[in-house]
Order: C-alpha cells, then structure tokens, then sequence
C-alpha cells in the first residue's frame, strides 16, 4: 500500500524538476480539467489546513451495515458532499464471501442499496471490495504465504460477484439476463435504475502476495462492468509503486482513473505529494484523487507534516479549481 524506503529515493531523483513546479503552473497545466479531490475525514478541518475544497467524501462500511435500510443510507449520503464515494468492504471472520455474492445469497443487501442509490438522484461512486488483491482482505484470494484461500474466494467468483454488484447497483433493466449469461442466479428483488452511479473497480497495483494469479487484472470483471479504475497509493513500505499505477492506468485506456486512497503513512514526504500532481497532470484520464485519512492526529495527518502540506497545497490543491 505505498512505496518503499528504496522506492522514494527513486521518485526524489525522478522528480527533481518537478520540485520547482509552482501553484500558478500546476493549475495552468490542469485548465480544462477538473480534478475531484476528496478525503476520508472531516473537511471543515481537512480544507482549511491544505487549501482543498473537498467535494467528495470518502466513506467505508461493512457488508450490511445498517440493515440495508433506505433512511441509514439517505444520511449517510447526505453527509459525504457534492459526490459521496462509498466503500463496501467484508469484514474478517464475515460468512460473506465472493462466491456468495457471485450466487446471489447476499442480494438484499445490494437491492437496498440500489434503491437508495436511485432515490439519491445524483452522481455517486460505489467501490466495493477495494484492494481484492491484499491478503488483508477477507475477499483476497490468496493468503499472505502465497497459499490459495479455496474455491469461494476465488478470482473467477470475484469476478463474478464484481459483475453482481454492478448490475444490481445501476439497476440495469436486463440484469437477469445478463446474470444468466454470466452463469449467475436472477436478482430477487425489483431494481431501480440508477444511471448515475458510478462504480470503481479498486485493486493494488502489485498483489501481496505478489504472485501473478494475484495480479490486479486477476480479478478485472469486465470493461461492462466497471466504470472507473482505481489504485490505492501511499508512501510507506508496501508495493504499491508508481510503475504499478502507471501500468493499470495504461492496462485500461478506456476507463477513466482514480486514486480512491492515497496518503502518507507516518512520514513527511513531499516529493510523493509533487509525484502525485505530476501524475494526474500527465494522466488525462485520471479524475479523482482523494486523500486518505484527515483525521486529526492519525499517521497520515497532514498537520503533522508541514512540508508535505505545503506542497499539498502548492500544487493538490489547485487541481480542483
């Protein structure tokens, strides 16, 4: 989930021209363009310390978190600014499992889901079960040793499940018939369209384990099934490198591009906050970048790193506007 001490030496070096670029130039260079910036936290504490003005808010539930019930999601909504992005993760230990998603035992959840998506009536991003290919996940299927977590967590049912999600989540009119030419169980429950939400397909860069039945494009559903790449970033000790994000951006040239998490992860490093800016600038396609965490006081807060909030707002901020 970042890069590695050998890593950022690399990036300094490589971004040594890039350390003079000044705010003025940073915005010229994304004229046209309009960059979402979001953070994960509070942005009336998060803005005002790096000049931002968040209009997405990352927010990250569990599997069934609040009964699937159309007034939890209504407020939880309403509080995620212009364009909520809402993270689905499946606890450890959970009996929810990719092959269950894939055959349909856990449809009410998404059904609700869908229904408060379409009343919402706005643009919204669902990423659900980001970072697939992390042993950390319960949905990973493989363990931190390289060892195959068995047939319910495999990649072919993530795949599938990933496509379940999708379909019941945009309430896509032919659902059903494109779940049973996918080999999938009919929907039980009465869909919604919901043309404006926008789903992420969220892995790392490289898999941990690394190993290539572990890859990112293990686990791609589809290009019907995904509206948006992602890729997690941060600048600490795991592999997930800028050759890596370079590689999915490139991997789907038809997709637009995200960095649904990115952070620093205990350190103050601003030569990774000026890689970041370069990179969306030379990505095109990238459209999202949010900040993880603004939590006062955490490992990844930028009030703790004067530099790297400098040159957050020097050069991040201006994106946005």
């Amino acid at each position: 989930m970042g890069a590695s001490r050998a890593v950022r030496i690399i990036v300094v070096a490589a971004c040594v021209a890039a350390a003079v670029v000044t705010a003025a130039s940073a915005f010229g260079a994304s004229r046209g363009r309009h960059i979402q910036l979001g953070v994960l936290g509070n942005p009336a504490i998060f803005d005002p310390l790096t000049g931002q003005n968040t209009n997405v808010r990352l927010n990250i539930i569990a599997w069934n978190q609040g009964g699937g019930r159309l007034e939890y999601f209504a407020k939880l909504f309403a509080g995620m600014g212009d364009e909520p992005m809402l993270g689905l993760g499946i606890p450890g230990g959970s009996p929810i499992t990719p092959m269950s998603i894939a055959h349909g035992q856990d449809d009410a959840f998404l059904v609700a889901l869908n229904e408060a998506v379409a009343a919402f009536g706005k643009p919204i991003y669902i990423r659900p079960l980001a970072e697939m290919n992390g042993a950390w996940n319960s949905y990973c299927a493989y363990n931190r040793n390289g060892s195959s977590r068995g047939p319910r967590y495999a990649t072919s049912q993530f795949r599938k499940a990933f496509a379940r999600i999708y379909l019941i989540v945009h309430g896509a009119a032919d659902a059903n018939a494109k779940l049973a030419h996918l080999g999938m169980p009919p929907v039980a429950g009465v869909l919604a369209p919901a043309p404006l939400a926008q789903l992420i397909w969220n892995p790392q860069g490289f898999g941990d384990p690394n190993l290539p039945g572990n890859s990112a494009q293990a686990y791609y559903p589809g290009n019907a099934y995904v509206d948006v790449v992602g890729d997690d970033l941060y600048d600490q000790h795991f592999k997930a490198e800028w050759p890596a994000a370079d590689a999915l951006y490139r991997a789907h040239p038809g997709k637009p591009f995200a960095f649904p998490e990115w952070g620093l992860w205990g350190i103050d490093d601003p030569a990774f906050v000026r890689t970041m800016a370069t990179f969306v600038r030379q990505h095109r396609r990238t459209i999202l970048i949010s900040y993880y965490a603004g939590q006062p006081g955490s490992v990844f807060d930028l009030a703790r790193k004067p530099r790297s909030r400098a040159a957050y707002r020097q050069l991040i901020a201006p994106l946005g506007e």
